[in-house]
């Protein structure tokens, strides 16, 4: 008998995550839903609180779901960002085992 393998999908976040990019990054989001997944932050120049809530809930979402996802080289901007709303990096990658 085979082992299921699940599809490992990679979301690339835009340079501008702001109020305008929420609904695509979400339905994007949505739409890999069940696979696991890496997100990378490496271009992301702007992180909107819009935004990052869907990151952290995709974060949530995939924990709950059993699948992995993994936030990959966040820019400093994203980091910053992060820090400013007094959160830690690791939220955003589920707490499954990292890919």
């Amino acid at each position: 008998m085979s082992a299921k393998v699940k599809k490992l999908a990679s979301l690339l976040l835009a340079e501008t995550l702001d109020i305008t990019e929420v609904t695509p990054l979400s339905s994007e989001l949505l739409r890999l839903r069940g696979s696991d997944m890496r997100i990378d932050a490496s271009q992301v120049r702007k992180l909107g609180a819009q935004c990052m809530q869907a990151l952290l809930c995709a974060s949530t979402t995939w924990t709950q779901d059993g699948t992995r996802l993994e936030l990959i080289d966040p820019s400093p901007d994203f980091v910053q960002s992060v820090q400013a709303y007094g959160l830690d990096i690791d939220l955003f990658s589920s707490q499954e085992n990292t890919l």
